[in-house]
């Protein structure tokens, strides 16, 4: 496993070492992309979002369900938000950064943020505490979703931001680089999706500082692995925010609950 790899600073344009780096590996680091205020401005306003959503017993947002936890205080909280750049201007106004718009080509042309579509802007907050259920997600690639969503299997990139500061003891974000191109056929099959967490040889982590900027293909096979730290050492908090690109799809208050959301009881 390795955890070393060079990174970049993104501007409003992507240099063509930065593109040639993503579409050889399928990931690529950027560091420094937020300042600290805008961390603890983006944490704030997840608090206020998750104080409104537990005070209405919000159990779906778009059709999206809502993954509910306990603090290491005892306390309710949100462990996994859907669409949640629909529910606060602070983090509607981030998707407005130039130097997001310029990942966009990463994905191919005709390229967008999928803020109306998918789960919209995700915010993973992931804490091992002794009554933590939000604390690790099996390998998987988000490819598959779009086999779940009855259409054909179209680029779709991660774009992370991170809020902590992540080591080695956090676990975090494991990815097998390359594997954005392998075949149908070793992406349904070469692992058991969330129920496999185990290491990979090939794997890499993913060691971001708060503020950092990362994007991933979701055709790679990719895992979040348990903090071997417990308490609040272990607190992770990240954005993820989809490039897609296909047919429009957005989703309303209206919109079901995709198949294999309806057991997202296995992903812990």
């Amino acid at each position: 496993m390795a955890s070393s790899y060079p990174t970049f600073t993104l501007s409003e344009n992507l240099t063509s070492a930065q593109i040639d780096f993503f579409n050889t590996h399928g990931f690529i680091h950027f560091k420094n992309f937020i300042e600290k205020s805008t961390v603890a401005s983006i944490n704030q306003a997840s608090k206020e979002v998750q104080r409104d959503w537990i005070n209405a017993d919000i159990r779906k947002i778009n059709g999206v369900p809502i993954k509910y936890g306990t603090d290491l205080d005892g306390s309710r909280i949100v462990q996994r938000f859907a669409f949640i750049n629909q529910h606060h201007k602070t983090l509607s106004g981030l998707l407005l950064d130039p130097r997001i718009s310029a990942l966009l080509p990463l994905a191919g042309e005709d390229s967008r943020l999928g803020t109306e579509e998918k789960d919209g802007m995700v915010f993973n907050h992931y804490v091992n505490g002794p009554d933590s259920s939000f604390t690790k997600m099996g390998w998987h690639t988000d490819g598959l979703r779009d086999i779940f969503y009855g259409g054909k299997l179209n680029p779709m990139l991660n774009v992370g931001i991170h809020l902590t500061t992540q080591n080695p003891q956090n676990g975090g974000l494991k990815i097998i680089p390359g594997t954005h191109k392998q075949s149908i056929y070793q992406m349904l099959f070469r692992k058991k999706y969330f129920l496999d967490n185990k290491p990979d040889r090939d794997e890499v982590s993913i060691l971001p500082e708060a503020g950092d900027l990362t994007v991933h293909d979701g055709r790679l096979w990719h895992r979040v692995a348990e903090s071997s730290i417990r308490g609040e050492e272990s607190r992770r908090k990240v954005i993820y925010i989809p490039i897609i690109a296909g047919k429009y799809a957005p989703k309303n208050e209206n919109s079901p609950t995709v198949f294999y959301q309806r057991f997202a009881g296995i992903v812990k």
